[in-house]
């Protein structure tokens, strides 16, 4: 890893900081509870404008219409192509503002 100072003293890394936040994510056949993580400093939106094919997300259950609970996983990446709507939740599962 390298690190890198301007001429203000301030440091620049290859190392990206994200925050994990909890998310609801309809797809075109699934309900998916999990994490995102967000950029620090970013949005939820911010993170699913990025130019990639999938969306990585963590401790991802996938739910079937009766929400039932089908598979879990540590590790889960979703085709953007597929997202339907994503909502994020707060620590109780409730929708965040």
């Amino acid at each position: 890893m390298t690190i890198e100072y301007d001429e203000k003293g301030k440091f620049y890394t290859e190392v990206v900081t994200k925050i994990p936040a909890a998310v609801v994510i309809q797809t075109t056949a699934h309900l998916i509870r999990g994490l995102v993580h967000i950029r620090k400093g970013e949005r939820l939106k911010s993170e699913l404008e990025w130019d990639e094919k999938f969306l990585a997300v963590t401790q991802a259950t996938i739910h079937d219409a009766n929400d039932h609970v089908l598979f879990t996983a540590p590790f889960l990446a979703i085709l953007r192509d597929q997202i339907v709507w994503i909502m994020p939740m707060d620590d109780e599962g409730a929708a965040t503002e």
